[in-house]
């Protein structure tokens, strides 16, 4: 994924308000930015990071900002834009990066399932295997040595998720949860079970059951992105 047109390089002052960060541009003006991730963003927003975003031309938008990237005072680079892992995940997969999702005949975003009013991220469809629900789950929860871990903060939603998957194996889908792993310096990730106990011990339910978890690495900097490589996941809480 390229970004086009380039990306404009500022100063995080600070993120508040959940979607909002006031930025300063290297001509010292401050201006505020729009920012499209609902998490906690630990390590993610910290003051005087250097900030990468896109501008839009639609006239109708209060904030013609888009925080994209962060490029924090280690070099590492995270992808705080959550819109951009779905992305990602059908670039990959037309681009056989995910070997174990291949061979598909169809691929369709953002398809109503479930028990719980939910919609699957991706549904791959294969001519002659059964259908593939895919979840997408961005991380950018970086703690020592390489370690990610997701979530960031306690998620009903990614609860629910979990749940459906299970379901959909139980009816004889196959489901997929894939982790797109949106910080450079994550080399595995776990469970964040010191965040969310619910959350892991239903990773670890769905790893029993059948859901099949996988974890892909994107390669990060001010000009593109793109999966590239699979990283291991522990799913013991």
């Amino acid at each position: 994924m390229q970004f086009s047109p380039p990306l404009d390089k500022a100063t995080l002052i600070k993120r508040y308000k959940r979607f909002l960060a006031d930025l300063t541009l290297p001509d010292n003006s401050v201006h505020t930015a729009h920012c499209a991730n609902t998490g906690a963003m630990k390590g993610c927003a910290e003051p005087d990071d250097i900030v990468w975003y896109s501008t839009s031309d639609n006239p109708k938008r209060k904030y013609p900002f888009s925080w994209e990237l962060t490029q924090t005072k280690l070099g590492d680079y995270i992808c705080v834009n959550t819109q951009r892992a779905n992305q990602l995940a059908e670039e990959a997969l037309h681009n056989n990066i995910i070997s174990e999702l291949s061979g598909f005949s169809s691929l369709t975003r953002e398809v109503k399932y479930g028990n719980e009013n939910s919609r699957i991220d991706i549904l791959l469809t294969y001519e002659n295997k059964p259908d593939t629900y895919v979840e997408v789950k961005s991380v950018t929860l970086l703690e020592d040595n390489g370690q990610g871990y997701f979530p960031d903060a306690v998620t009903t939603r990614g609860q629910k998720h979990l749940r459906e998957l299970i379901d959909m194996v139980s009816q004889g889908h196959r489901a997929v949860l894939l982790f797109t792993i949106l910080h450079t310096g994550i080399d595995n990730i776990q469970p964040a079970a010191h965040i969310d106990i619910k959350y892991a011990q239903l990773l670890a339910e769905a790893a029993a059951n059948g859901v099949e978890i996988l974890a892909y690495k994107a390669q990060i900097n001010a000009s593109a992105m793109s999966l590239t490589s699979a990283i291991p996941v522990n799913i013991k809480p």
